[in-house]
């Protein structure tokens, strides 16, 4: 017989660092559902789409189009941190301590922080406000990252205080934690989405700077967690489908075998996630070069022949799905946009 158990222990007032607070998300579990970003992530992934997450330490961003040319962030700063060119305001990253001075006197907002500080208390009073959308599509709160694993501690009693509340959670990780931040997560979480980026263990190193060695243990004890206990009650497995990297035939089929042999009995649903290309200008903005940048969209006829290789890899077809815009979808939306203009 399954059993629930758990014991997040934390002062209501405690604080964790937030990047962002998503509304009206579809991408990140069933329904309409608010996405909580936590700031820090033990991975670094070439095609991160939220390189701004990678830290767990506040930074700043200067965002060119909102902008009056006052200079009153250079005023305010106290590292000196920032200078005025002909291309705008320019962040020297060594120096700047993301102390938030400049956005928050920033009168056109062109300065902004990233990564705030939040209580278990203000953030569910935050995000139970769409509580009626949850009710009416089946959703609720994703925390998701960075990865939430390194706030731990916050993120379980957040989850509890959730669940109690009666609102469907799911968590959100890349599996590179450890199994004492899992427990302090797992039987909060309604759900789990585990991403399962790369089979080969030295490609996985190339591409985000690790071996997946303690991810795959995570995922088998994550699987058993599942099994063992009445929450979660749902595991989905994301696969991010990168050109050059991840988008590899073997990949996909060599995940697939993972799955039949060890998780077959408990994955509802595999996802590939098409390659997101909308996060250039966040690399900028960071000072940052981004090796995708030019890279574009999958095509969709690619995406199709992933899906239906990872279809015939022994699992159940039934739960695979592909998600996300791909390159003719892209072409015609700036078609359509040129030709409004």
């Amino acid at each position: 017989m399954k059993s629930s158990r758990g014991s997040a222990t934390m002062g209501s007032r405690a604080t964790a660092r937030i990047l962002e607070i998503q509304r009206m998300s579809t991408e990140d579990g069933p329904g309409i559902r608010t996405t909580v970003f936590f700031k820090g992530c033990s991975l670094k992934c070439k095609w991160c789409h939220n390189p701004e997450s990678i830290s767990m330490q506040p930074q700043v961003y200067w965002i060119g189009s909102r902008c009056l040319g006052c200079k009153t962030c250079l005023d305010v700063c106290p590292s000196n941190a920032l200078s005025h060119t002909e291309a705008g305001v320019e962040i020297n990253r060594s120096a700047c301590t993301g102390c938030g001075a400049c956005a928050k006197e920033c009168p056109g907002a062109a300065m902004e922080l990233l990564g705030k500080e939040w209580t278990i208390d203000d953030l569910t009073k935050e995000v139970v406000k769409d509580k009626a959308y949850f009710e009416k599509s089946g959703g609720g709160i994703t925390v998701s990252g960075g990865e939430p694993g390194m706030q731990a501690a916050f993120v379980g009693m957040f989850l509890k205080s959730l669940r109690e509340g009666g609102i469907h959670t799911a968590l959100d990780t890349c599996g590179l934690c450890s199994t004492e931040a899992l427990n302090q997560l797992l039987p909060y979480s309604s759900m789990v989405l585990y991403d399962f980026k790369e089979i080969d263990s030295e490609n996985h190193k190339k591409f985000t700077g690790e071996h997946n060695d303690r991810i795959l243990g995570n995922l088998l004890y994550v699987a058993e967690y599942v099994r063992s206990h009445i929450y979660p009650a749902a595991l989905w497995i994301r696969t991010p489908i990168i050109p050059g990297m991840t988008a590899r035939e073997e990949n996909i089929s060599g995940i697939g075998r993972f799955i039949a042999e060890n998780l077959g009995d408990i994955v509802n649903r595999w996802e590939l996630c098409a390659f997101n290309n909308l996060c250039k200008d966040k690399y900028l903005r960071l000072g940052e070069e981004w090796v995708l940048r030019n890279e574009l969209l999958m095509q969709k006829e690619s995406m199709e022949q992933l899906a239906g290789i990872a279809r015939e890899s022994g699992i159940n077809p039934d739960i695979v799905a592909w998600t996300g815009s791909t390159s003719l979808e892209e072409k015609t939306f700036r078609e359509n946009r040129s030709a409004a203009n």
